[in-house]
């Protein structure tokens, strides 16, 4: 199984885009695929049409145990997503008082990879949309990832996020068995715009060994999908979109085989 955690410390970048996007075409090409939904906002599970506040079941309920996980919980909180191949566990809004509720309780960190080692046959990659802040869903969202996908919109504000998200980063690495690979995959490039090629400079002069060679375009249609709970490839497998998300895909596959 491969853990991939798509993060930043800075919302509306295109987490959850990225999220769907990327386990569409997993799905599409066959693998079995888990997209597990740690956003107290529940965007991953509203894209396909599920109320992060009527939901009764979810991650939530993996951190009512004292930092274990009950054998076969994992598997009870999946949902179908209409996507070949791909699966949510899905957030409730409830996530948002998980800090004040186990904030004196230990182990809390390991959570969601005690959870994913029970699934562990039964997927080939899974891919977490995180929360913007952090706290313990970042936390184990981090834990449990061998690779990171940073994405970050190619404006100035969000650059600003993504000194964070580095800075977060550096503050975890001491703690894991070997090293956390990542890559900075620029989002919302419109090139039309002097703000989109400032930013991108920008990015490239400073993360130039760990920035994706490429960027994810402004496209309509990513949100024309969103809008149907589909895949971009679903919807529109020839738009702008879609191809970027495809050599997205690829080069995070190349770098997970480079480092494995």
């Amino acid at each position: 199984m491969h853990v991939w955690a798509i993060a930043n410390q800075k919302g509306g970048v295109g987490k959850t885009t990225t999220v769907v996007s990327l386990a569409a075409l997993l799905g599409e090409a066959g693998h079995r695929v888990l997209i597990v939904d740690m956003d107290p906002q529940g965007s991953l599970s509203s894209y396909f049409k599920l109320n992060p506040d009527t939901l009764e079941h979810s991650v939530y309920d993996l951190f009512m145990h004292q930092g274990t996980v009950p054998e076969s919980l994992p598997g009870q909180l999946l949902q179908e997503t209409g996507m070949p191949g791909v699966k949510l566990m899905p957030a409730t809004s409830a996530l948002a008082t998980l800090e004040r509720n186990i904030s004196q309780q230990g182990g809390m960190g390991l959570v969601l990879s005690r959870a994913l080692t029970q699934l562990w046959d039964d997927f080939d990659y899974v891919l977490i949309d995180t929360p913007p802040l952090l706290g313990v869903l970042l936390v184990n969202a981090i834990a449990a990832a061998q690779t990171l996908i940073l994405p970050v919109q190619t404006e100035f504000m969000a650059l600003k996020g993504l000194e964070r998200m580095m800075h977060t980063l550096k503050m975890v690495a001491g703690s894991r068995h070997k090293p956390l690979q990542y890559l900075i995959v620029p989002t919302m490039f419109d090139r039309r715009t002097q703000a989109s090629m400032r930013a991108l400079r920008a990015l490239r002069q400073t993360y130039e060994d760990d920035l994706w060679v490429s960027a994810i375009p402004v496209d309509t249609r990513l949100r024309d999908a969103s809008r149907e709970g589909l895949g971009i490839n679903q919807l529109d497998p020839d738009s702008r979109g879609c191809e970027s998300y495809r050599a997205l895909l690829k080069s995070v596959m190349q770098l997970q085989t480079a480092q494995a």
